[in-house]
């Protein structure tokens, strides 16, 4: 059974502001060049999903970089702030 990762983020919660504030109210275009970079590489990480869950870690206690990228494969508020998508600890720590 696929799961709606949009419909576990529920309205009123910390998490629910979080994303909101993240996607609508902040100009993260200062990093578009870091996210776009076409010269090699592995694929980058949207800033947008790495602010969300390093701040959702943040507010959870989780300041190990570890413990975020652990989160990301089993908690499904970090799946759903991060599209399903699970960065590794080291795209954390240096991100």
């Amino acid at each position: 059974m696929p799961i709606d990762f949009a419909q576990q983020i529920v309205p009123g919660t910390f998490e629910f502001a979080l994303s909101h504030i993240i996607d609508r109210h902040l100009d993260l275009t200062s990093f578009d060049d870091w996210y776009n970079n076409d010269h090699g590489g592995a694929a980058a990480y949207p800033p947008s999903v790495m602010l969300k869950i390093v701040l959702f870690g943040y507010s959870r206690g989780l300041v190990s970089s570890r413990r975020i990228a652990r989160a990301c494969e089993t908690n499904i508020i970090f799946m759903s702030l991060s599209v399903d998508v699970q960065p590794h600890y080291t795209s954390i720590t240096h991100g």
